[in-house]
């Protein structure tokens, strides 16, 4: 079934990037463009994406990182 009727992403789709680390609505935009034309599907599009765990959200819980490019700095002014 379609998520977004605009770009044809389905909710296999919106999942599999929820599961790769988008945990919002733009960051689901910015993989596939679901949610950037009418905007009628973000709803959609969050109600999907509060069904399962946030893979960044959990790690940022866990007082980690979120962002490959802020462990890099984090590792570097710990060097330093």
């Amino acid at each position: 079934m379609y998520v977004c009727s605009c770009f044809q992403v389905t909710e296999a789709q919106v999942q599999e990037h929820a599961g790769g680390g988008a945990c919002t609505p733009r960051q689901i935009a910015s993989a596939c463009k679901a949610g950037t034309d009418c905007g009628s599907c973000v709803r959609r599009i969050q109600a999907i994406l509060g069904r399962g765990s946030c893979p960044r959200r959990d790690l940022a819980e866990e007082g980690a990182p979120v962002f490959a490019e802020l462990a890099e700095l984090a590792e570097l002014d710990e060097a330093a």
